[in-house]
């Protein structure tokens, strides 16, 4: 039996919760997807792979939430993603809408120019959910290309 070749097709759509700003300063959330993967390599003599390029110019680095960590209502101040690596974390937006980001799952950050709501609620709120504390990967561009992108934008 022949088997296909792996790489005959892109991957499917990736999954990520996109947390924004609407035009009346409400945040809200809704599940996206990063699409258009490319077949190439990172480097010479590298395995070939699948991948989509966000940014060629930013910053990356680890964030680590203890047990019981809380943040309150604040916006992101420069848009992330951030990849959960271990653990798990809530953002609830001022909709209402509450998600559980667990390891393996990520999210974008786009909640900047958020309107004060009802008791000081602006832009999210943050925890550290369970027994484990969260480890985290954020990713962020040095300019304002993602300031306020909207669901769909890296799709």
């Amino acid at each position: 039996m022949t088997m296909a070749d792996p790489f005959s097709q892109a991957p499917a759509p990736e999954k990520y919760w996109h947390l924004w700003c609407d035009d009346d300063g409400v945040s809200r959330q809704v599940q996206c997807t990063i699409e258009q993967f490319t077949l190439g390599q990172l480097g010479p003599g590298d395995s070939p792979q699948f991948s989509r390029e966000l940014f060629d110019q930013g910053n990356a680095f680890v964030t680590y939430l203890p047990v019981g960590w809380t943040a309150d209502w604040h916006e992101n101040h420069i848009p992330k993603w951030i990849y959960v690596l271990r653990g798990a974390w809530s953002v609830e937006s001022m909709d209402g809408h509450k998600v559980v980001i667990q390891a393996g799952e990520y999210s974008f950050g786009g909640d900047q120019g958020c309107q004060a709501g009802p008791g000081g609620r602006l832009g999210h709120l943050s925890a550290q959910v369970g027994d484990e504390p969260c480890v985290q990967l954020i990713i962020q561009r040095n300019d304002d290309r993602w300031r306020q992108a909207r669901p769909g934008f890296f799709g």
